[in-house]
């Protein structure tokens, strides 16, 4: 599979497009903000999208999504306790974002161990909560390719002072991260990838 990110909004938050090169059929991956770059670059890549992922409902992560959804339509994968709440009145951030718009697409229930078939390729669910009470991680297994949202970043990890943030059990999900067999790539929801390895080495909140 070929994995670009784009870096989005004043937050520089990381979208990714994951595209099957046989078929063009591509998956969006959290997609935060500038919809009408986003929609351009698809558009030129001549892309079919057949899902959008989401690690969790932070509004950094979905602004773009109802434009796009109108654009390409397609199933919205997210999990239920983000589902909640993600596109209401209580998902802004003042003096950048304003509450996202609710997307016209359909939505399906991601939570753990899911399996889904998207785009010639297997992904599986990681609940990883902490961040936000509905958060995940995307596991796309054929490429050893793990998309950890604002969980685990290079050299570091999610935040967990906003509204529904929890300390605790973000450790518990990065154990459960650094549980997982061999190395992976990790694509974060903001900066540079990484690799389960290093992290699991250098990564002082990996440390257990």
């Amino acid at each position: 599979m070929h994995i670009e990110a784009r870096v989005t909004g004043f937050i520089e938050e990381n979208c990714y497009f994951v595209a099957n090169p046989d078929t063009r059929e591509t998956v969006v991956i959290d997609p935060g903000d500038d919809a009408p770059q986003l929609a351009a670059r698809l558009r030129e890549k001549k892309a079919l999208v057949v899902a959008y992922l989401l690690t969790h409902g932070h509004v950094d992560h979905v602004t773009a999504l109802a434009a796009l959804c109108d654009a390409f339509p397609a199933p919205i994968h997210l999990h239920p306790l983000d589902a909640a709440w993600c596109f209401s009145s209580r998902n802004n951030l003042p003096g950048f974002y304003d509450a996202p718009d609710v997307p016209a697409c359909p939505r399906v229930s991601a939570v753990e161990g899911a399996v889904f078939e998207l785009a010639g390729a297997r992904w599986s669910v990681v609940e990883t909560p902490g961040h936000t009470p509905g958060g995940i991680c995307w596991k796309l297994e054929d490429d050893r390719a793990l998309f950890t949202g604002d969980t685990l970043f290079c050299g570091t990890a999610g935040r967990t002072d906003l509204p529904g943030g929890d300390s605790r059990a973000l450790m518990r999900s990065l154990r459960k991260l650094a549980a997982l067999d061999g190395d992976w790539t990790v694509y974060p929801g903001h900066g540079d990838a990484t690799t389960l390895a290093r992290e699991r080495r250098d990564n002082y909140f990996m440390q257990f």
